[in-house]
């Protein structure tokens, strides 16, 4: 048996002071020999620096059951855990909430950590929020930019850039900068290809069709 991530619901709001999005992601995580784990992540924009929380539940009515939360934060052009003391979400497979001192000596915190790798690297909205906490900026055709047309074009070129390109094809002299995961805001349909390697681009004939990926790395002006 393979290990599975299943998605479960996702929830977003406006912030109190309308400044930005809570977005709230949560599914649930089965081993290879049936292990069972919940799990929460969610993040908040427009505000100061970028971290982001999780929730690992396990062991539901058993002794050792508990929920372990920590901060997800940028490092080295990936990502680190930290332990935290304050709760973020309730879930499922949960126990008790642990501060991070109980965290540290619950015997199956390599465990928690093992989950929590595979949910940021299979859940599609942990894609998302890796690339907010990382900064992650993108090339956008004018059209795009301004929202005139969809993106029918990801390519994540081998140097590291991302492309985003629509109907009319890509203009270096008129393209933009922003940070990728303001596109993702704008059109959600694009996580399905934000695990994209470097040196590959995927494709779609209209918006909410789906992707078809390639081992290339297609130009932003095309001949």
């Amino acid at each position: 048996m393979d290990i599975e991530v299943v998605e479960g619901a996702f929830v977003e709001a406006p912030t109190p002071e309308v400044t930005g999005m809570d977005r709230r992601a949560f599914g649930e995580f089965v081993g290879p020999n049936g292990e069972l784990a919940s799990y929460a992540f969610g993040w908040v924009t427009g505000t100061g620096p970028h971290e982001a929380r999780m929730s690992i539940g396990i062991g539901a009515g058993n002794p050792g059951g508990a929920t372990i939360h920590c901060a997800v934060v940028e490092h080295e052009d990936s990502y680190a855990f930290a332990l935290v003391d304050e709760p973020f979400e309730d879930v499922p497979q949960g126990g008790p909430d642990l501060t991070a001192e109980q965290a540290r000596a619950h015997e199956d915190l390599p465990f928690v950590w093992w989950v929590a790798d595979h949910v940021l690297e299979r859940d599609r909205r942990a894609r998302w929020m890796r690339h907010w906490l990382m900064g992650t900026k993108c090339v956008l055709t004018a059209e795009v930019f301004e929202l005139d047309e969809p993106v029918l074009l990801v390519a994540h070129e081998a140097g590291g850039v991302w492309q985003l390109i629509g109907a009319s094809g890509g203009d270096v002299d008129t393209a933009h900068f922003q940070h990728l995961h303001h596109s993702v805001d704008e059109d959600p349909t694009l996580v399905d290809v934000l695990d994209l390697p470097p040196g590959h681009s995927a494709t779609r004939p209209r918006a909410g069709s789906p992707w078809t990926r390639r081992a290339d790395d297609p130009p932003l002006h095309p001949d």
